[in-house]
């Protein structure tokens, strides 16, 4: 399985290379034992996403400890209790989605002496399932986390509705990266990548298209 996870990605890193010299793939390897990920890690690939905190602090603990220059992400929602395990093992954590998350995940990088990099997750489509900040508010809580608190706020993430065309999302969180002069955005899946990279997405979010279906 490792193997083929190594073949899939060098596919997509072809594609992606041919799309733009300033995305960067991450490895969602949330679900998946540290054995389907092996290839990739021996490959040299550096960053992985998982969705939950424990799964992550499980799974890649020991081996952050040996390989310093593995990125590890958070693309899941954080609960707030567990705001000072992320920042304990994360080095982005995508989903800043509240005011209350961001005071604590202030207090816990200045306790850990750590800083992370973070993206806002905006909830372009105001869908009541989803976690994010609203597109009205956006701007605000963007100078509110850099400013205010000084958080290395490094970009945004989106996640559009499914079953819609994903351009028109996709180029909204641009326009508003760029109005906030934010360089970074973290949006595309398995199954939009390259429209995401299309519309200056510097990281894709890539599980299933790497490592097959989930169980």
């Amino acid at each position: 399985m490792s193997t083929h996870a190594l073949a899939n990605f060098k596919k997509i890193n072809d594609i992606v290379k041919e799309l733009s010299n300033k995305a960067n793939i991450i490895a969602v390897t949330k679900t998946f034992p540290l054995e389907a990920v092996s290839a990739l890690i021996s490959y040299g690939h550096l960053h992985y996403g998982e969705n939950k905190v424990l799964e992550a602090i499980n799974k890649w603990s020991n081996l952050l400890k040996e390989n310093k220059a593995i990125q590890l992400h958070l693309i899941g929602h954080l609960q707030s209790n567990k705001a000072k395990e992320a920042v304990s093992i994360f080095s982005y954590i995508h989903s800043l989605d509240s005011e209350k998350l961001a005071n604590i995940l202030s207090k816990e990088e200045k306790n850990a002496n750590k800083k992370i990099k973070y993206f806002i997750q905006v909830n372009l489509g105001d869908e009541v399932q989803k976690f994010g900040i609203s597109v009205n508010l956006v701007d605000d809580f963007i100078k509110y986390t850099k400013i205010d608190l000084g958080l290395d706020v490094i970009g945004l993430m989106c996640i559009p509705p499914a079953d819609l065309d994903p351009n028109s999302y996709f180029l909204s969180l641009k326009k508003i990266a760029d109005r906030n002069e934010l360089s970074e955005l973290s949006m595309g899946m398995s199954n939009d990548y390259k429209d995401a990279i299309n519309h200056g997405a510097t990281f894709i979010r890539i599980g299933s298209a790497i490592f097959g279906q989930r169980i």
